[in-house]
């Protein structure tokens, strides 16, 4: 009976969501959806992989629709493990309103914020708990990966921010830097910048066409152009250059 009454009500917020947009929907160009399904890519890390997600599918629901794997299957999956786990699922469940317009020419916007990596699911608080207290751990995992696959998932993206892994900075540019094509790198690079409130960053045009809103940031993109790529990666570059350095 809960299960009908979610059901129901996840429709009633989705035909309510839908009425406060637009009704005029543009379809996109053929690259342009394309490049939207690339954004929502995320990466598996290998470590345990099949175990994991074998345990996920077992996992089921609760009566709230989050998806957390029992206490005592989680307690025995290795720290590697987990973190496979963690970067591939998400326990928390939320109504999101999701009925929002396609964008037109996605592919030619470096955008102010990133895509959900899950849908209407995010990371739960065990799950957040766990990725800052093996913040190292999981650095040195998700390289390791990026480096093999020469990609960076959203869930890797958001991992990054929720870890603050500014060191990574390197890494990221110079996977961009090998065809150009993931303009999302640069919108992590920029949230990087502003969630370490780099002040050459804050104080520029860049930050405030994209922030200064913050409600409605999530609307706001910059034009994908050599200048601003140039310009973003070396906002970065001079920010990580000017972190501390460990040992």
């Amino acid at each position: 009976m809960k299960k009908m009454v979610a059901v129901l009500l996840s429709v009633f917020a989705y035909s309510v969501c839908f009425a406060q947009e637009d009704e005029t929907w543009v379809e996109p160009s053929k690259e342009s959806q394309a490049y939207h399904e690339y954004r929502l890519k995320i990466s598996r890390p290998p470590d345990g992989l099949e175990k994991v997600l074998a345990l996920i599918a077992k996992a089921g629901h609760d009566e709230d629709e989050n998806t957390p794997l029992p206490q005592k299957e989680y307690m025995a999956l290795s720290m590697r493990e987990k973190l496979t786990y963690h970067l591939i699922h998400a326990e928390s469940y939320s109504q999101n309103c999701d009925a929002m317009p396609p964008v037109p020419d996605e592919h030619k916007k470096i955008f102010a914020q990133l895509p959900d990596a899950f849908g209407e699911y995010s990371w739960s608080q065990r799950q957040s708990n766990f990725m800052t207290a093996n913040r190292d751990s999981a650095i040195a995992l998700m390289s390791a990966s990026i480096q093999r696959s020469n990609r960076i998932g959203v869930n890797y993206k958001k991992a990054i921010i929720d870890i603050n892994g500014r060191e990574m900075i390197p890494l990221l540019i110079s996977t961009y830097n090998r065809d150009h094509k993931d303009h999302d790198i640069l919108t992590l690079l920029m949230i990087l910048m502003k969630n370490n409130e780099y002040a050459p960053f804050l104080s520029s045009a860049s930050y405030k066409k994209l922030y200064a809103d913050e409600p409605t940031s999530y609307q706001a993109y910059l034009n994908f152009n050599s200048a601003n790529e140039a310009l973003i990666i070396e906002r970065a570059t001079a920010f990580y250059n000017g972190l501390p350095k460990k040992g």
